[in-house]
């Protein structure tokens, strides 16, 4: 036995990693991102203000200037506080680092796979909640497994990866009265979906958002964001490692989400993108469309597994997951740009052909 077998938790060893699929010369519709690169007009000048970082000093330990910037984009309220992260993940990272070792995450499920990886990295319990038929939550399920399992930690996406909708707000707001533990509404989509839990930060003591900017054009910076109270944000703040967000993320991100007018509309061509697509993709027979509130739509295909290789076959790449618990033959597609769901329809009506 190698030494890093004899080495290694025995749960780590028996997980899998995060997988990310190959995707060179693909067009890439399997992992939520925008279509829309940093346009033309704004390159000389971005690369300008980056010349302007002083990359030999450590970044700013707060990154002030770029919470007031996050702050203008999604108005923020001022008496909330903002926590950033490496991307979001980090700060489920975080909260779960807070927990007492042994102590619950609850999720419902099917949903985003890091809650439950997360919770197996810092020694957390797990404990799924299936939505319904219709992938609503059940509310009576995950009340009668709030109460036996005593959480404390619960995550919600809201709209929900991967299956696209917004679940019913009187629900959420039931669990979030229901429990003592921290509710965190993960608003990953926020952009593109009808309503928010932003301003009912204060009403509710045990709430926190996540948001973050990889899903309205900034992947590459891996930047996510926690809103609390600032009370809740100052106690979390002690798990934060020092200087987590880098200069050049902070500088990048300071110019390029001040163009409120140019993400907006992006956000607004994603929204028509979205409704053509799944437009299309309801007029080919035998697909089953989920509606969503996200820059994603999921569907049920016959034979999900030979499409999705037909499509990664003609260099088109979206997201299987037909092999995941509740989520028989459904496949993932990011809405791209108008020219990549052409193709995107075109290739699945000819598939079927």
């Amino acid at each position: 036995m190698s030494f890093i077998n004899n080495w290694l938790r025995s749960d780590i060893q028996a997980i899998s990693a995060y997988h990310v699929p190959a995707s060179d010369d693909m067009v890439k519709l399997d992992a939520m991102e925008s279509p829309f690169p940093l346009p033309d007009a704004l390159i000389g000048q971005y690369l300008a203000y980056l010349a302007e970082a002083n990359l030999n000093r450590y970044p700013n330990p707060g990154a002030d200037e770029l919470q007031q910037t996050l702050r203008e984009l999604m108005n923020i309220p001022a008496e909330f506080g903002v926590l950033l992260g490496n991307g979001s993940d980090e700060l489920i990272q975080l909260l779960a680092l807070a927990c007492e070792t042994g102590d619950t995450i609850l999720s419902i499920e099917p949903s985003f796979v890091m809650y439950g990886m997360i919770a197996k990295f810092t020694r957390l319990n797990y404990q799924g909640v299936n939505l319904n038929d219709d992938f609503e939550i059940d509310l009576s399920a995950t009340l009668s497994a709030i109460e036996t399992h005593n959480p404390k930690l619960i995550f919600i996406a809201y709209p929900n990866n991967p299956t696209g909708n917004a679940f019913d707000r009187s629900a959420i707001e039931v669990i979030i009265t229901s429990t003592n533990a921290m509710v965190v509404l993960d608003e990953a989509y926020y952009a593109y979906a009808e309503d928010s839990f932003l301003g009912d930060i204060a009403q509710y003591p045990n709430l926190v958002l996540l948001r973050t900017v990889s899903k309205i054009g900034f992947a590459g910076l891996r930047l996510g964001l926690l809103i609390g109270s600032k009370g809740t944000v100052a106690e979390l703040d002690k798990l934060r490692l020092p200087y987590n967000i880098n200069t050049l993320t902070q500088v990048s991100a300071n110019f390029l989400l001040q163009e409120k007018d140019e993400i907006d509309k992006n956000a607004k061509a994603i929204l028509v993108e979205r409704a053509n697509l799944s437009s299309a993709l309801k007029a080919i027979d035998g697909l089953i469309i989920y509606p969503s509130q996200a820059n994603f739509i999921l569907f049920k295909a016959p034979s999900a597994n030979a499409l999705f290789d037909y499509l990664k076959d003609n260099k088109v790449l979206i997201k299987n997951l037909s092999s995941a618990p509740n989520l028989d033959n459904c496949l993932r597609v990011t809405v791209g740009s108008a020219e990549e769901n052409t193709l995107f329809i075109k290739l699945v009506k000819a598939y079927y052909d």
